[in-house]
């Protein structure tokens, strides 16, 4: 977790001030967030990097030993097959630090929360 008393501004700033171990990962979420959502607006939402295309698509953030990956309930139940070999939530996935993020899922996950927030998503407005 991000340190309380560092409130980051934007996503460089949020990635800076989290635990060495995490920063790569997190530097190589964005850059495969952004790929895949070439047209991806970047913020903060509730303190997390987060990426909004009409609706807020994802969000991540560092955790002391993964990477947490926001994508929504339905993107989890939706790609819930390829996710048996990650811990899941409801509407997060955990990432651990110490293997290769698996970054084919990732662009799958964004591209069916790309399609759902053209679609029909009414949730997670921005």
């Amino acid at each position: 977790m991000i340190p309380k008393k560092a409130r980051p501004e934007s996503i460089t700033e949020y990635i800076h001030a989290a635990p060495k171990e995490a920063q790569k990962k997190l530097r190589e979420m964005r850059a495969c967030i952004r790929t895949s959502a070439p047209g991806a607006k970047e913020s903060l939402k509730w303190g997390m990097p987060a990426f909004s295309y009409r609706r807020i698509l994802v969000a991540f953030a560092a955790h002391k030993h993964r990477i947490g990956f926001y994508p929504t309930p339905s993107a989890v139940r939706a790609f819930r097959n390829d996710l048996s070999k990650f811990a899941t939530a409801k509407g997060s996935i955990q990432l651990p630090l110490e293997k290769p993020l698996p970054r084919p899922l990732i662009r799958k996950i964004i591209a069916f929360r790309v399609r759902k927030s053209v679609q029909e998503d009414r949730k997670w407005r921005t």
